[in-house]
This record gives C-alpha cells, structure tokens and sequence, in this order.
C-alpha cells in the first residue's frame, strides 16, 4: 500500500513540475530529384533520423520548457550522387525565435552551405562526439546545432551566445581531419570555420551587442513603445555598419544582412515611421549591402509594413 502511495505522489509531483524539452525544435526536409542508384526510401529514414538527432541531442545543460525550443529548419538537397553510400549536397540552414507580444517570427539564420559531402547508410546510428570527429553528416549538424543556439541566446542577452560558439568552433577544430573545405581557412571566406571565426573575433563584437540591441531593447519593444524601439534598432544598425567598416565583406555581417534585410524594411516602410528614422534605417542598409540600394528605397515609399508588437510572450530567456 505505502509502495502504491509512493507511486503515486511520485506521479502528481512529475505531473506538477513544467514538461522540460531538448533545445531545438528542427524540421528536416531531404530532396533527392535524381536519384539512379539509391531508394528515394534510404533519405525518407535518414530524414527521420536527423530529425531526431538536433531533437533529442542535449546541447546545453540549461532547462528548456517545451514553449521555449528554439525553432529552425534544415533543407538538404542531394545534388550528386558519389556512390551507393556517399553523396553531394546542399544544405538550407533557417533559425527563428518568438517576437514579444505578437505572432511574429524574426529570422535568426538564413545560410545555404554547398560544401557537403557525406557518407549514410541506411539505418546506420548518427553519432556525434564533441571531442572527437565522427562523420561530416554529424559534425555538420553538431556545428549548426551549437551556431543556432548561440545566435538566439545572443539575442536575450549580450553576448550571450559565446559559449555555444566555443562548442561549435570545438566542432571545426576536430574536424579538420576532414578532407572537406567548408572547415578550413584556406581556400573560401564564406565556410563554417569564417563564421564562426568571425562570431568570436573580438572586432565582432558590437555586431553580436547589435543582436541584442536589435531584439531585445527593438523588436521585442514594438508593441509597448515603437519609438524607441526603432531607435534601438537604427542603433544596432550602426553598431553593424562599424563592424563592417573595420572589416569589410565578412561572413558575419553578410548573414546579418541576409537574415535581416527585409525585415528592416518591412519595419522602416510604415508610413508611421517619422521620415529622419526611414532615412537613418535606409542609409544604414545601403552602407551595408550597396548592391540592393533598389530595395532598400522602398523603405521611402508609403507601404504597409509589419505591424508594430512581435510574437507572443513565451516566458523566453533574457531580460
């Protein structure tokens, strides 16, 4: 009876206590167009797994609520086929975190890497080992895993990410027994080991400060006070622009634009933004990115824009 007693109170305190999760929320997708020598099957279960593998992997030893994953999506496009059990291919890496107080998604990521070949056979376990390199299909996820949870927490916090870049770099050292160039510093500037070099270079450092400044003190603000939280964002702007200045055409500040650009514009296009504020957002963008002055322009014309407030109240991290 006492036993039956225990299980149960063991039960409601379980029952009582908010439901923990993993980190991440990922959808995987797998497109495999022209396949001759493997069964569109063997990337149906591979897709499954990888699913599962950023799902119930444990990056971090901080406490999730379910509400609270981060939310991103991984797109791979097999574009060759090398043999039976190796393959060629493309991956589309998209992070996004809640926006307080609205329904809105602000893009964290955006990145295509084309430097990706790996070996899979079907059913075969994804292993993945911090200290050591264990297959390009795995250390390619573990450094995407850590990049995404290092992006979102520097959002809640200044420079909150760093020790989640650390893993991912960890991630690149070990694997530069791999014969692929997308971790190593010769040969491309836009690879995995450049961006997370330039995430924890210390020229970086106010572009990463202008994530926080971005989210936390602008989008997040939006609904309460939209004023300021314009001037928070035309200050992480600039924050971004100094960066850019010292160290012109980085891997970093490209993904900030390519993850941001036409947010700020969506923001800035509101016929409710004072002109001084349109023009500061626009001389900013095109500073960043010259090549798409055309678009930015629109930030000037009298356009519907995105709504002030952002996503829901999840009870995130950071202040």
């Amino acid at each position: 009876m006492r036993y039956i007693i225990a299980t149960l109170c063991l039960c409601l305190c379980m029952l009582a206590k908010p439901l923990m999760a993993q980190e991440l929320n990922a959808k995987v997708i797998i497109q495999a167009p022209k396949l001759k020598l493997v069964s569109p099957k063997v990337f149906k279960t591979l897709e499954s797994e990888i699913q599962a593998f950023l799902n119930q992997q444990k990056w971090t030893n901080d406490q999730f609520k379910q509400d609270e994953r981060i939310e991103c999506s991984f797109l791979i496009s097999i574009t060759d086929e090398l043999s039976p059990s190796s393959f060629q291919a493309k991956v589309t890496v998209q992070s996004n975190r809640p926006v307080f107080n609205s329904s809105y998604n602000t893009l964290l990521l955006n990145h295509q890497d084309k430097d990706f070949a790996f070996s899979y056979v079907e059913y075969e376990p994804l292993e993945f080992n911090d200290n050591a390199y264990l297959s390009e299909l795995t250390s390619l996820l573990g450094f995407y895993a850590y990049l995404i949870i290092g992006l979102d927490y520097d959002t809640f916090s200044p420079l909150g990410g760093q020790p989640h870049y650390v893993k991912a770099q960890e991630v690149v050292t070990q694997a530069q027994r791999s014969s692929s160039k997308g971790w190593k510093a010769f040969g491309s500037k836009r690879n995995r080991y450049w961006m997370v070099e330039n995430l924890l270079d210390k020229r970086f450092e106010p572009m990463r400060r202008g994530l926080y400044e971005y989210h936390r003190k602008g989008l997040d603000m939006m609904y309460d006070k939209p004023e300021l939280a314009r001037r928070s964002i035309i200050k992480s702007l600039g924050m971004v622009q100094g960066v850019h200045k010292n160290v012109p055409n980085s891997m970093g500040v490209n993904s900030f634009i390519n993850a941001k650009g036409d947010e700020v514009i969506s923001v800035f296009s509101d016929p409710k933004v004072p002109a001084p504020d349109k023009m500061k957002a626009f001389n900013a963008m095109v500073a960043l990115d010259p090549a798409n002055l055309q678009l930015y322009q629109s930030i000037n014309k009298k356009t519907g824009a995105l709504p002030p407030g952002g996503l829901p109240n999840k009870g995130r991290r950071g202040k």
